[in-house]
This record gives structure tokens, sequence and C-alpha cells, in this order.
């Protein structure tokens, strides 16, 4: 319980309730450049134990994918969805909003774990998010519960990410699963295996992308051909 606290204190200290840009429906603990964790290097952090702090930035690709789902709460609604390197939560509270019948949030960092529990009160969701901090890249399916949908936002920022996320994510789509991923052309998304959804501008956090405004599309992952 004290560990808990611990970071949740941190994370009040180190950010501040914004509104999300393109999903103006939620709110998020989040950085600004008003907030000490902006300023902070990843070694300052690591000499304070705490991760690189990926959950308190409204990332484009979960932006945007979070508006898709609430533009088309088809694609969820009354069905069991899975958001992968969940980050702030974002996605996984579109899915709620939507109408899913059984939404889990899945982080290996627990700073981002103890964002999402906060982000998930602050939205008044109630204990609607399951949410798991197992590594699941490397594991088959049987690893997780069953699901309808899987939800990626912004996962091919470098290397080693993608090449355990991607083959993963086709390996569920080949299983029948609905797998959906957003992203503004980052260098390591697939060339090939994707169809488009939706594509949007999407406002970005200041000196964390080169522009204002990132145009990113959501994608349907297909199975390995």
């Amino acid at each position: 319980m004290a560990e808990s606290l611990s970071k949740a204190a941190f994370i009040r200290a180190n950010t501040r309730v914004t509104d999300v840009p393109l999903v103006p429906e939620l709110k998020l603990y989040l950085a600004d450049e008003t907030t000490a964790i902006w300023q902070a290097t990843e070694d300052q952090l690591e000499h304070i134990g705490v991760p690189a702090p990926f959950w308190s930035f409204a990332w484009v690709g979960g932006q945007a994918l979070a508006r898709h789902l609430l533009d088309h709460p088809e694609l969820v609604r009354g069905r069991r969805v899975l958001d992968v390197a969940s980050g702030s939560g974002l996605v996984a509270f579109a899915a709620v909003w939507a109408g899913a019948a059984v939404v889990q949030a899945n982080e290996i960092d627990p700073f981002a774990c103890a964002a999402i529990a906060m982000n998930e009160q602050l939205n008044r969701l109630g204990k609607h998010i399951d949410i798991l901090s197992t590594d699941l890249l490397d594991q088959g399916r049987e690893a997780i519960a069953p699901v309808d949908v899987i939800t990626a936002g912004d996962v091919c920022y470098e290397a080693p990410m993608a090449a355990r996320m991607i083959p993963w994510l086709r390996m569920h789509a080949a299983a029948g699963v609905t797998v959906l991923l957003a992203d503004p052309g980052r260098a390591y998304l697939p060339k090939q295996g994707l169809t488009a959804l939706a594509k949007m501008n999407v406002p970005t956090v200041a000196d964390v992308e080169d522009d204002k405004i990132r145009s990113t599309t959501v994608w349907q992952v297909l199975p390995p051909s």
C-alpha cells in the first residue's frame, strides 16, 4: 500500500490534470513544460527509480485511436478489449466509454499502472478496467483471457519494441481478433500487412514531437500472409 501511495504522490506532484486535445471527453494526469518531470533527464529519473515516463504524455497514436473508438463505438460495443502498452490508459478509457463489455489495460511500468488507476478514478469510470502488469509480448495466445479486440497506440517508435509487438499483434489477428494500431508514421511501422481505417490530424506535445500537428492513421493489423 505504501509503495502504491508513493507512486500516486509522485504522479500528482509531477503532472497536472489536463484535457486531451483530440479527446476532450477525457482528462488525464499529464506532464507539461511547467512540471518537473518534463525537465528531468532519463539519468535523473533512473537515479530516483522512475522509468522514462511515457505514461505522462498523450501520444498522438493513442489520441487518434481513442477518438476512433469514440466515433465508431460499434468496433468495441459489447466486446472484450485488451489495450497493450496502455500508457496513460487513454485508449482503454475510450473503449469503456464506447460500451466495451470488458476492458483490460496492459502495462509493465508500475508508474503507468498507477497512473491508469488514477486516471480511471479521475474520469469517474468506476472499476471497469482490469490492469495487467505482465509482459505479454513473448507469450502465446494462451497467456491472455479470450478477447475480441486488441488496441495498440503508437508502439512503433523504436526497433526492439516494434520487433516484439508486431508479430504478437499478427498472431492474435490470425486467431480472429480485431487488432487496431494507430501510428503517425514512426520509423518502425510495418510497410505491409495493414489496412487503413481512418486518418486524422492530431495535436502534439510541444518539444516531444517534431511538429505541432501529426497526421496519424488508424490501421487494422492483418494476419501473417
